[in-house]
């Protein structure tokens, strides 16, 4: 495929009369923009015991991570680095239980603060991202650039976004095939015979029924669908292997989890396997 060529013209958003909460309001239209995969915005503006506010928490359901981010205008400089690592230390003191990264934002990073933010990486996971500005054909671009970056490896437990919400949310930034296999797992669970509890929250989708919830669905832009499976810990294993023997991606996650994702596909080639593991989950709730 070939392209015209039009030329483009780098801008700063002061310049452009746009300030730090249009960027912030366009980064909680669509997290994806900043380049760190299909993130869950936890919290915008989260209050701080010290006084302050994180301009985002977000997070990763599927490699549970959470990013404590702080976006600002112009040159990095000391206040914003400090901010960022303190709020990243203060939300993992909250949470130990997830791997937290700090992402620091800002339109022109120089090397004096690269080298400082690469040397701290030695002891705090921080991503550096600089935004980049421009015009094109009388519109305005974003281009987010990550100049330094790290990737670490755990498997904790996760804490997430309950604010309530519904179903038409998911419909709307949830591939339509993610959303069948969640239905198909709950239709296992018939209406006459169980009372069904579903729960839509922006963080996941809670399902149980006469007992504790049991599963945490997060539909995906793709068409498979995350899902974490609570069980019985003395029966995990033989149910991971089980289900791997099938093909099916899964881990475990904390001390009671499976972690398992699904295509519609995959739920009707193994749907047998599948709905005993959801029922054993089921009646491990119940007790």
């Amino acid at each position: 495929m070939s392209y015209e060529y039009t030329k483009s013209s780098t801008i700063k958003l002061r310049d452009a009369g746009l300030d730090e909460k249009w960027l912030q309001d366009r980064i909680n239209e669509d997290p994806s923009i900043l380049g760190l995969g299909d993130l869950v915005i936890f919290q915008k503006e989260r209050k701080q015991p010290t006084g302050g506010r994180i301009d985002f928490l977000m997070y990763d359901p599927e490699e549970l991570k959470r990013y404590e981010i702080e976006v600002m205008l112009g040159t990095l400089d000391e206040s914003h680095i400090i901010r960022t690592i303190e709020y990243w230390d203060i939300e993992r003191h909250r949470n130990p239980n997830v791997e937290h990264i700090a992402v620091i934002i800002a339109e022109d990073i120089t090397n004096r603060f690269f080298n400082i933010i690469s040397l701290l990486n030695k002891a705090v996971p921080i991503i550096a991202i600089q935004l980049n500005a421009f015009i094109l054909e009388k519109k305005l671009c974003l281009n987010f650039t990550k100049v330094l970056n790290l990737v670490q490896e755990d498997d904790p437990l996760i804490e997430e976004n309950n604010e309530a919400t519904d179903r038409k949310y998911w419909e709307s930034r949830a591939n339509p095939n993610s959303l069948k296999v969640m239905d198909a797992i709950i239709s296992i669970f018939s209406e006459g015979s169980n009372k069904r509890k579903i729960t839509y929250n922006k963080g996941h989708i809670a399902f149980g029924t006469i007992g504790n919830n049991f599963t945490w669905f997060h539909p995906r832009k793709g068409s498979r669908c995350h899902c974490e499976i609570r069980l019985n810990p003395e029966e995990r294993e033989t149910i991971k292997v089980s289900l791997e023997e099938k093909g099916l991606e899964c881990g475990l996650r904390g001390t009671k989890n499976i972690s398992l994702m699904l295509t519609i596909d995959e739920f009707n080639e193994s749907k047998d396997l599948i709905s005993s593991v959801f029922l054993k989950a089921e009646e491990y709730s119940n007790r």
